[in-house]
């Protein structure tokens, strides 16, 4: 059953994990104990570091790409853990962001990978068997498996039972519990009247006489005996359910008993929860986040204060493979999540479900009650933004305060970030493009002006190597009615582009200032791209080369060319994840090895075609799809230190592949239709890419 306020319940989910990851990443430990963080921030009142962009956590992308075993595995029938494990191994580039990396002998992520790369299956990867009690059973758990409660609302046991296969990939014993009992705690929290509800939903989906049960049920006693401090409780922890009872970095017990705590102290209200659990000290941005998501669900979005919400801004980004698909607006993903929740469910979803998601496209309607879709302004004091919930079925308000000739304020959406975005490097996130050359930008503006001369908006892109904006035709707006704006994106020789937006200005003089709302409403960013890429004018930034995502071997700029080296097979990758059919060109010099390509409809790493030499003097086309299938090879005398310019054309179930304009291959498979695109080998080998060009068909 979809319960009522569906949508708006998992959006304050979404909203206030998110939260307490924020909250509670700063003060991390080991370096953060309980103590220190008592001693430097008292009493915990709101976030205690202001970042210019939150960056990845992997409590946040495991809950993103993990459940898309559902999109890429288990359609049409029950999840497996298998299914969770190829995700794993799809979307986790080796060694670098996503997960955790300590080491496989510490980090039990980093060991399940291990084990699934080696060829244990799922869930073997995550057995105590296989890895040890200890490592089965620390925190990872519980801490990504809020999707699998966010799309079963109320239906405890799917919730439960889903986050256990997922959890399993890495986790085991009380490790599974741990996402048995909160999945179901975050379903729960849909309909239940309160927090002690909640947790005995949670504890009739594990096992009584386990130890996390026990721990559950202490932390109730004693909360029941002394439900006034939190402090007293969590001495409690330390003394009987602390860290030196259980071995490992990081043991689910300790950090479950702090979000029970957390939980039942916090007392229904979502500042205090995730507060009381950062003051707790432990793995605070797993802890704040898994009960952030049940009281978020739990409270709704009126639980959540503005001095929570609005540093989010409605944007988080993520470190998976796909730089694309690592650009997170929050509203668009909670549209996805619902989407998902009535197809479990066997419900049809609602128009404005469906309506919402527009997949490849960049398409905001300000439909959720306080929704920004990560819009910004470079000139808050002139126009600031805020949602309005009563202009069309939910807009972004733009103020634009007291204008006069001279004053400018621009109002733009960030479809690519730069390390210079971000306070640290956590977790390496990688970036491709939300907007490129050759697409189509467009919005509905409503006026109301209040005073002043006409309100003129010029829509423009940045490009990110030197920040010049490139402005488009401006356009007066005609007051009290909506005006459709409308642009086609400029090329941009090879550069990205990282705001899409619009200039605001006025005529207006100082004896009549121009002041007013102007509502944003449809923003979408669509089309056909048709575009380049200057390897002169990228970066090396988070381990990676923009605009693209490494797996394995060394990637370098020099110059005009990008470059990489291999001891073994290593690939890249750019673009838009859901490209269908295009024309993609670059300009290879092979230098050493037998083995290079062109990738194209990648919808990972474990598949995608590859195509281009592969061998001593011949061709391939090759299909990846967790193992190697060559579909056609064809001669083709070559030498290495000599440029050559690939060529390969795609559309529908056709593929033809060209070498300086000679077609060498033509062959028709249909078992990816989308995806992204780039460069591998698929063993030793050096090569140099001096030139690189996209342009869709179809």
């Amino acid at each position: 059953m979809i319960p009522e306020r569906y949508l708006e319940k998992l959006y304050a989910g979404v909203l206030g994990m998110n939260s307490g990851i924020r909250l509670g990443a700063p003060l991390e430990p080991l370096e953060w104990t309980a103590e220190r963080i008592q001693q430097v921030h008292g009493d915990i009142k709101g976030y205690v570091k202001d970042y210019k962009t939150f960056s990845a956590d992997d409590d946040a992308n495991g809950p993103i790409f993990f459940i898309r075993s559902l999109y890429d595995e288990a359609k049409g029938r029950e999840i497996e853990a298998e299914d969770v494990g190829k995700t794993w191994m799809n979307y986790c580039r080796e060694g670098i962001g996503m997960i955790w990396w300590g080491g496989e002998d510490i980090s039990t992520e980093h060991r399940a990978f291990t084990n699934l790369q080696k060829g244990i299956k799922a869930p073997q990867s995550g057995s105590a068997k296989v890895n040890g009690v200890v490592m089965a059973e620390q925190i990872g758990g519980q801490i990504f498996i809020d999707s699998w409660g966010l799309i079963f609302p109320t239906a405890i046991e799917k919730a439960a039972h889903y986050a256990e296969v997922a959890a399993s990939v890495s986790h085991d014993l009380n490790g599974l519990y741990g996402a048995r009992f909160m999945a179901a705690c975050i379903s729960n929290a849909f309909s239940a009247q309160s927090i002690k509800e909640v947790l005995q939903t949670g504890l009739s989906m594990i096992p009584s006489d386990s130890t996390y049960a026990k721990m559950v049920r202490a932390v109730i006693s004693f909360h029941h005996k002394n439900p006034a401090n939190f402090r007293l409780c969590r001495q409690y922890l330390e003394e009987f359910w602390g860290y030196d009872k259980y071995p490992g970095i990081c043991h689910i017990i300790p950090n479950a008993a702090v979000c029970v705590l957390a939980l039942l102290y916090g007392e229904g209200d979502f500042s205090k929860t995730i507060e009381i659990a950062v003051m707790c000290g432990w793995d605070t941005d797993c802890n704040a986040g898994t009960v952030g998501t049940i009281t978020g669900v739990l409270t709704g979005l009126e639980g959540i204060p503005e001095h929570y919400r609005k540093p989010i801004n409605d944007s988080i980004v993520a470190s998976s493979v796909s730089g694309y698909l690592n650009i997170v607006d929050l509203p668009t993903f909670t549209q996805e999540l619902a989407l998902l929740g009535y197809q479990m469910a066997g419900i049809e979803p609602p128009e404005e479900v469906k309506e919402s998601i527009k997949q490849g496209d960049v398409f905001f309607n300000f439909h959720l009650p306080g929704s920004t879709h990560g819009f910004k302004t470079d000139n808050p004091f002139k126009a600031f933004l805020r949602h309005n919930k009563q202009v069309g079925e939910g807009s972004l308000e733009v103020i634009f305060d007291r204008m006069v000739e001279g004053d400018v304020s621009k109002v733009f959406y960030k479809p690519f970030y730069r390390r210079q975005d971000f306070n640290d490097e956590k977790y390496k996130p990688t970036f491709a493009p939300k907007a490129y050359s050759g697409q189509t930008v467009s919005v509905d503006f409503f006026l109301d002006q209040w005073q002043g001369a006409g309100l003129v908006v010029t829509p423009y892109v940045r490009i990110t190597d030197n920040q010049e904006c490139l402005y488009l035709t401006k356009c007066e707006l005609n007051n009290q009615t909506w005006n459709h704006v409308d642009f086609r994106i400029p090329d941009t020789d090879g550069s990205l582009i990282d705001e899409v937006g619009y200039r605001i200005e006025s005529s207006s003089t100082l004896t009549c200032r121009a002041i007013g709302a102007l509502y944003v409403d449809n923003f979408h960013i669509t089309g056909q791209v048709d575009y380049s890429i200057a390897f002169s004018k990228q970066f090396e930034e988070f381990g990676s080369l923009t605009p693209f995502a490494h797996n394995k071997g060394k990637w370098k700029l020099d110059g005009q060319t990008m470059k990489y080296s291999a001891s073994e097979d290593c690939s890249s990758y750019t673009g838009n994840y859901y490209t269908k059919d295009a024309v993609i060109e670059a300009v290879i010099t092979p230098i050493v090895g037998i083995s290079h390509k062109l990738i194209f409809r990648a919808e990972g790493i474990q598949r995608q075609y590859l195509i281009g030499f592969d061998g001593s003097n011949q061709v391939s086309l090759i299909k990846k799809d967790f193992g190697y299938e060559r579909l056609i090879t064809v001669p083709f005398e070559w030498k290495h230190h000599q440029a050559y310019v690939y060529k390969v054309e795609y559309h529908e179930n056709k593929i033809c592949f060209y070498i300086d304009e000679e077609k060498l291959i033509e062959h028709n498979d249909s078992r990816f239709s989308k995806g992204m695109f780039g460069f591998g080998c698929l063993e030793k080998g050096e090569a140099v890419i001096s030139s690189f060009k996209i342009k869709e068909v179809g």
